[in-house]
Order: C-alpha cells, then structure tokens, then sequence
C-alpha cells in the first residue's frame, strides 16, 4: 500500500510570544521608573490610596498611564481574538485579526476620549468629566493587567471550557460600575445640576459604543 502523506499545518505563534514579552517589559519598566506609585496601583483592589494620591487630571497623559495603556489594548486585543477563536470565529493564530483588533481598539479610546471632551467642554462639566476618565483608565488598566496572564495561558494551552470567559466579563462589568457609582458619588451635586446632560452622556457614549460592538461580535459574524 502506498503511503498516505498528511499536511501538518504548524501554527505561528512567534509574534504572540513577541507581544507577551513586550507587555512584561513595559510593566517591568513601568514598575523601575515609578517605582511607589506602581506599588499603589496593584493595591486598588483593596485599597483607594492610589485614587487618591494621583487624582489630578494631569496623570492622564503621563509616562505611566501611557505604558500601561500599551499593555492594556495588548491584553485586551489578545482576549477578544481568544473569546473569538473559542467560538470559532477566528483563530488565535490570525496575527493580521490582532492588528486589526489592536488597532481598533486604540482608535476606539482615542476617538471616545475627543468626543468625551468636546462634549464636556460643550456642557461645561470638564471638571467631572477629567476626573471620571481618569477613573475610567486607571480601573481598566488594572483589569488589562489582570486579564494578560489569563491571555497567556488561553493561548498556549487549549484545555480551557468556553464559560471560563463569563466570570471575567461579568468581573470586568462589576468594576466599571463600581467606577460610575464611586464618581458619581463623589460629583453629585454637579451631575444633579446636569442631570439631563449626563443621562445623555451615558446613552451616547458609555451604552451605544459597547451595544454596537456587542452586536458586531455577536450577529454581524454569524
């Protein structure tokens, strides 16, 4: 009998692991050059010194925050790309959907961040507005950091149940609202003067924007 030859098809993962060290450099990196201030933030989840200490509107842009967003979009791109590969939408392989995904994601922030401000300025609630993004950054900063040595091990290992990925968003859910209740406790009195312009707010920019993405990944694929 003649010899049946097979293709071997031998996923590229060298790019995934190029990323994933990249990401821990820039933690690394972030951690030597701000040293307390890194200290900090790892303790958010128990402790609100780091809000705090670093509410200024001027620790959005800094060196920081910059990293660590870096990483962020990073964790984030690789999470939806595994979500999306576990129901066979995509591969986790597919390093042109993590481009894609990253870039996305980036112009994302950016974009809602613009119109944030604009819209802010516009209302004249820039004060809350600055102080609420910064919330908003730091909490999903800290979740991205979370959520990368999950990305690792989803990716390297195939072993995992698909419902391994509801904690994590009903996880990541819990603290975005954790975010909205604590500032707009802290910014009562003014959202209370603006309330019509901060439900409008809520509906344009923090529920549209993510109802749309769901129904992308959800029905748009199908």
């Amino acid at each position: 009998m003649d010899p049946v030859l097979h293709l071997r098809i031998i996923e590229n993962k060298d790019w995934a692991t190029a990323l994933f060290v990249l990401s821990l450099i820039l933690i690394a990196l972030t951690k030597s050059v701000f040293e307390n201030r890194f200290s900090d933030f790892t303790k958010l989840i128990y402790s609100d010194k780091y809000i705090k200490m670093y509410r200024d509107s001027s620790h959005l842009m800094s060196g920081f925050t910059i990293g660590l967003l870096v990483v962020q979009i990073i964790s984030f791109a690789f999470f939806i790309q595994l979500f999306l590969s576990y129901y066979g939408r995509a591969s986790k392989s597919d390093w042109m959907l993590f481009i894609q995904l990253f870039t996305f994601i980036t112009y994302f922030i950016l974009a809602k961040f613009l119109i944030e401000k604009i819209i802010a300025t516009a209302f004249k609630i820039e004060e809350f507005m600055e102080q609420f993004n910064l919330k908003k950054v730091t909490y999903r900063t800290y979740i991205g950091l979370i959520i990368l040595p999950i990305d690792l091990i989803l990716y390297y290992f195939d072993s995992f149940s698909k419902n391994i990925f509801l904690p994590i968003f009903t996880i990541a859910l819990i603290i975005n609202l954790f975010t909205y209740l604590l500032t707009i406790k802290n910014y009562q009195s003014l959202i209370m003067g603006k309330l019509f312009y901060f439900i409008l707010y809520l509906c344009a920019l923090e529920i549209a924007p993510y109802y749309f993405m769901y129904y992308w990944f959800t029905k748009g694929n199908t």
